[in-house]
């Protein structure tokens, strides 16, 4: 028998008021336990420390739970990424190359939405390999090493299309965002 067939499908009734109340539990506590100060500074380093070796912009957003609204109706991760993507401006650089990770901790989900240059450039590959480091660390508890070691691998694959050719502005903040 099929372990899923116990579980209400997220079309059902059932299953969106499931659905929204894991998102109703999932506080914005959880966030600032999985990301702490500590984890935050080692981030916004990681990401000014990577930008220096390449042309692209990076953000990342976490969010603990969706709006109790979008959960029950069913909203992806990934239309959330992209609403966030366009909300913060990450569509707004000058090489058409910001690159948004978003982290949904109540569905134990990531996306990441690149900006049509880089999304021309990078294999959807090599984007998945970035968020299957993410959420296999995040299995495990490791926010804070994982998230470090996806940023250098995105990093890395930036530096290989958008090698930095010189001082340029910071775009976009290095902090992560916290919703």
């Amino acid at each position: 028998m099929d372990e899923t067939m116990n579980e209400p499908s997220k079309t059902t009734l059932a299953g969106r008021c499931a659905r929204a109340w894991r998102h109703l539990c999932s506080t914005s506590g959880a966030g600032r336990r999985a990301f702490p100060p500590a984890t935050l500074a080692a981030i916004e380093a990681a990401i000014g420390a990577g930008e220096q070796r390449h042309r692209a912009e990076i953000r990342l957003i976490v969010e603990a739970a969706l709006p109790l609204a979008a959960a029950f109706d069913n909203l992806s991760n990934r239309a959330r990424a992209r609403q966030l993507f366009a909300q913060y401006g990450v569509w707004d650089t000058e090489e058409n190359c910001g690159v948004l990770v978003y982290i949904n901790l109540a569905e134990h989900a990531v996306d990441i939405v690149a900006d049509r240059n880089a999304g021309r450039r990078v294999a959807a590959a090599d984007w998945q390999d970035v968020c299957a480091r993410l959420t296999g660390g995040f299995a495990r508890g490791d926010f804070h090493a994982s998230t470090l070691a996806a940023l250098e691998q995105l990093n890395t694959l930036l530096q290989q299309h958008f090698p930095a050719d010189g001082a340029r502005p910071n775009q976009l903040p290095n902090d992560a965002i916290i919703l």
